[in-house]
């Protein structure tokens, strides 16, 4: 008598794996999503550098102002940069009033932010004069999502106009402000 052989999995085979994958999916999923944050604020903040470093590469260019303000809709500037979700528009600003006004050129405009994710200034406005420096106007740029101050992505612009990334001095995993404070997410 001959015994056949089968080739494949059992279903108790297949069941264990299944329980197996969901168990990893499962443990996984959360840590992919945080993931994704990150690589959004990346992405948001690295865009903000990208924009304050032409504005101030234009004002040297043009030997003229060029301002950076929030805007919901690239052709105003908001009063303030609190509002959740709003972008921000660059532009030529020859009267130094930090808002666009008749004749003045925008020169680029960054739509709305990420869902949930808000953008905060200490000023309403920067402005980086002919000489390519903001007097007055430094302070801390700071892009928060719903995780709060310990994953939030922070730009410190220094009145002499130089932009860089904020870090995390004290290792308390929260970046600190151009005045060395932990920020503060809304």
């Amino acid at each position: 008598m001959h015994i056949k052989s089968y080739n494949g999995f059992s279903l108790i085979e297949l069941l264990f794996t299944l329980i197996i994958a969901a168990i990893l999916l499962a443990v996984g999923a959360p840590s992919f999503s945080n993931v994704i944050k990150d690589n959004r604020l990346t992405s948001q903040i690295n865009s903000l550098v990208s924009a304050l470093g032409m504005a101030r590469s234009e004002a040297l260019k043009r030997s003229q102002p060029v301002s950076v303000c929030k805007s919901s809709n690239g052709t105003t500037c908001n009063a303030n940069w609190t509002a959740s979700n709003q972008g921000w528009a660059v532009f030529v600003d020859t009267d130094q009033s930090g808002s666009i006004n008749a004749g003045e050129e925008i020169l680029r405009v960054n739509g709305t932010l990420e869902s949930g994710t808000t953008l905060r200034f200490s000023n309403n406005f920067l402005t980086f004069d002919s000489q390519g420096s903001s007097p007055g106007l430094s302070g801390t740029f700071v892009l928060c999502d719903d995780r709060g101050a310990s994953s939030a992505k922070a730009i410190i612009v220094l009145a002499s106009g130089l932009v860089r990334l904020a870090i995390d001095t004290n290792g308390d995993d929260t970046v600190e402000d151009l005045n060395g404070n932990n920020i503060t997410c809304p």
